[in-house]
């Protein structure tokens, strides 16, 4: 009888099971949509210590280093980032005078600058969400089957956002402004609450550092 020989550290690690790890991954997604439906807070902390559970499993690449779902957290994290980044311009006058040379340089009667503006707006936009390397964001579920489902939640909330600040704080029709210039101000905030969306849904707490934060751990 031979004498088994004992392991040592040069070995290399056992192999990991590819299909494990996707298990892993639906396990984290099942209990991300889980935590949506649970309304009880007693219910809702089980699901999140499960969910900071899972994370600290080795594998989980998806969950620790990317994003793929587009959840109603982060449409409100992209909301609050909105908000964060518009406030300090909406008392700015300097807002009129931009709008104004938006609608004063024409083409064949087309606003060349406010137009550039809107597609300056989604091209960085969209740079900031999929060609960075601040995380890796997936798609899923596209709209008409290429169109992210994040980029015009982000898009669509800064706007929203942006309009809905300028009208309610009385700065979009001030000084009795054309359509055109109207519109030209909510672009102007639109610019700085679409970057700040997007660093919003890109930046918030991570779901294990909350759960740490909720059981005293830090």
């Amino acid at each position: 009888m031979t004498e088994r020989e004992p392991r040592t550290g040069s070995e290399p690690p056992p192999h990991r099971d590819p299909s494990s790890e996707a298990d892993l991954e639906r396990l984290v997604e099942e209990l991300e949509e889980l935590e949506e439906l649970v309304d009880h807070p007693a219910e809702r902390e089980q699901v999140r210590r499960a969910i900071h559970t899972a994370h600290r499993v080795p594998g989980v690449h998806a969950v620790e280093n990317g994003i793929k779902r587009y959840t109603t957290r982060d449409m409100a994290e992209a909301f609050v980032g909105s908000i964060l980044l518009s406030l300090p311009l909406l008392v700015e006058d300097g807002v009129f005078e931009i709008a104004e040379h938006f609608v004063e340089f024409t083409v064949s009667g087309i606003p060349i600058f406010l137009i550039s503006n809107v597609l300056f707006i989604g091209l960085f936009t969209t740079a900031l969400l999929y060609w960075t390397d601040i995380r890796d964001v997936g798609v899923t579920d596209p709209l008409f089957g290429f169109v992210p489902r994040r980029l015009v939640g982000v898009l669509g909330i800064s706007l929203l956002t942006a309009t809905g600040l300028m009208i309610m704080w009385g700065r979009i029709f001030e000084g009795e402004p054309t359509s055109a210039e109207a519109f030209g101000r909510i672009t102007v905030i639109w610019t700085a609450g679409a970057f700040g969306a997007a660093l919003g849904d890109l930046l918030p707490e991570d779901d294990a550092l909350a759960a740490d934060r909720a059981n005293g751990e830090y």
